[in-house]
Parts: C-alpha cells; sequence; structure tokens
C-alpha cells in the first residue's frame, strides 16, 4: 500500500464529518486550502478545526485541490456533483471523495467523465464536530469503495484511510445500501432505544437530573460488550428465557404509560425470542407463549 503524496485538500463542506476529516488529513501531512461552509455552525467548526483555511463558494474550494472531499448529506450528494461537474470544477488527476455511507463511487460519475479518480470514505462513527473527534477517527473503521477493478483507487482509500489512523474495510459497490442500513439500524436505532428507555425511567419516577442515565450506563455498556464478544449467547431478558407472564406485564403498563412505544417493544421482543430459539436458548414450545403475550394487552380478569 503506497503512502499517498502530500495533496492540497478542498472540504465541501465544513460540517461535523468535512471539518474533522478535514483536520485529520491535515494532522497526516496534507494542506487543506479551502473550505466551503455557509452556516454559522459550520463557519465555527472550521474557525476551530480548520483554522486560517479560507472559505470559498464550493467551485472556487475544489479548483484549489488535488483532494476534494464532499462531505455532503446523501440527498444533497448528486446534485452537488452535477452542479460542480456542469461548472467545469473537477479537472484529470483530481482525488474526488465523497463520505456517505450509503452511495458507492456510482454518483461521482460526473467527477470521473472529467478524468477525476473517484473515492468513497465512510467513517463507521457519529460525529460531534469537535475535537475529540481527531482521537475517535483513530479507532474506527471506514467503509471504502472504488470502481471496480481500479485496484490503484482502491490502494489509494486504504492509504489515506491507513494515514489519518483508521481501519479500511472494503465494500464493494453494491452492497454499499445494505452496509448503511445496518449500520443505521446499529446506531440510530440504538440511540432512539437509549432515550426511549431513560424517558421510561423517568416516567418511573426516577426523576433527577442524570439519575436515569447513571442507572443505565453500566446496564447498557455492558450489554453492548456480551453482544460483541458473545453474540446471540449473551441474549437475557423475559422475551429470551419465555417469561411470558412478564412480558403480559410489560405490555400492559407501556399501554398505560407509553404506548407510543408499544410497536417497538413487541418487534424487538419478537426478535429477540426468535434469535434466543436459534441459538439453544428458549425452547421452541415456549415461543408462542411469548408471542402471544407480546402481540396484544390481556383482557380484563387474564389469569396470565
Amino acid at each position: 500500500m503506497s503512502r499517498p503524496a502530500r495533496l492540497s485538500v478542498g472540504v465541501v463542506s465544513a460540517g461535523r464529518v468535512g471539518a474533522v476529516l478535514g483536520a485529520a488529513l491535515a494532522r497526516a501531512g496534507h494542506t487543506v486550502t479551502a473550505a466551503a461552509a455557509v452556516s454559522r455552525a459550520s463557519l465555527r467548526r472550521a474557525d476551530d478545526l480548520l483554522p486560517d483555511v479560507p472559505i470559498l463558494p464550493p467551485d472556487q474550494v475544489v479548483a484549489r485541490a488535488d483532494l476534494v472531499l464532499l462531505a455532503l448529506p446523501d440527498d444533497v450528494l448528486p446534485g452537488t456533483v452535477r452542479g460542480l461537474a456542469a461548472a467545469g470544477a473537477f479537472r484529470p488527476g483530481q482525488l474526488v471523495v465523497h463520505t456517505s455511507g450509503a452511495n458507492g463511487v456510482a454518483v461521482l460519475e460526473p467527477a470521473a467523465g472529467a478524468g477525476a479518480m473517484t473515492l468513497a470514505l465512510h467513517p463507521v462513527m457519529t460525529f460531534t464536530g469537535r475535537g475529540e473527534d481527531l482521537q475517535r477517527i483513530a479507532a474506527c473503521s471506514f467503509g471504502v469503495t472504488a470502481a471496480d477493478g481500479d485496484e490503484i483507487g482502491w490502494s489509494v482509500a486504504e492509504a489515506l484511510v491507513v494515514e489519518i489512523g483508521a481501519e479500511p474495510v472494503r465494500v464493494p459497490e453494491a452492497a454499499r445500501p445494505l452496509y448503511h442500513a445496518a449500520l443505521a439500524h446499529g446506531a440510530n436505532h440504538l440511540m432512539t432505544l437509549v432515550s426511549d428507555c431513560a424517558d421510561l425511567l423517568r416516567t418511573a419516577g426516577i426523576t433527577a437530573e442524570g439519575a436515569a442515565e447513571k442507572v443505565i450506563g453500566p446496564l447498557l455498556s455492558a450489554a453492548l460488550d456480551n453482544a460483541l464478544r458473545h453474540g446471540d449467547r449473551a441474549l437475557t431478558g423475559p422475551a429470551a428465557r419465555g417469561d411470558s407472564g412478564t412480558l403480559t406485564t410489560h405490555v400492559t403498563v407501556l399501554t398505560e404509560h407509553a404506548p407510543e412505544l408499544l410497536p417497538a417493544y413487541r418487534a424487538l421482543g419478537a426478535r429477540a425470542a426468535g434469535r434466543a430459539e436459534a441459538a439453544g436458548l428458549l425452547p421452541a414450545d415456549r415461543v408462542p407463549d411469548v408471542l402471544t403475550a407480546l402481540s396484544e394487552p390481556p383482557t380484563p380478569g387474564d389469569p396470565r
């Protein structure tokens, strides 16, 4: 894996990801020559993480750069690439890189048509847009994609990631949507689940500031660690054990206090039961009772 030459970098735009990756590339020895930023938050990030870097319109940022870093939302990326290509901003020999998880390099075809090498480098990390993200990068992976058959491109993508201290993982073009769905399902839904859990604890009376988060922090940290280390063998809880009476109670209290959470609780409970059965933790003959307990609130006088 050859090390890339020292490159001039243009960042479009200086959002949470762009500002941090621009700073990471600068720390690796490249030079950020310009950045695009519009909002106050982006301007502040650029000032903090990319000090003294000129703020210019996107086409001028691209014109100054050997490596163009397009750190844009998924839905904004295609139109921006087309617009920059129509303006003649791309040139032969440039590296044009985007950070979108859902897209491979096909979205950069207008830049490739102008002679640029196109790459997708997606950091598998959530970003705050602050300096601590530079340390987090060193512990994360990047999903990298280059054009099919372009071994030079694959090597350049991997070398750029290694330079900033991260771990490259090859993701074929056709697999990018499923790859991104997996990450969004895990990270985004985990954050939603944790917030819902904390809200339920506050509804249950644990209302001191920060108390709910303090209660669940060690538990959820251990659960994540166990899941990563041991997989489905680490499953626990009433759905995995077949405690249908407890599940009935949960459905009842959620119906009363947090009905908006019932669909997610039921769906995840059923998934936990299915995975527990497949792992040999839950006997098959107890699965129907679990699913029945999850399916609807008990009727008055139900003996369960």
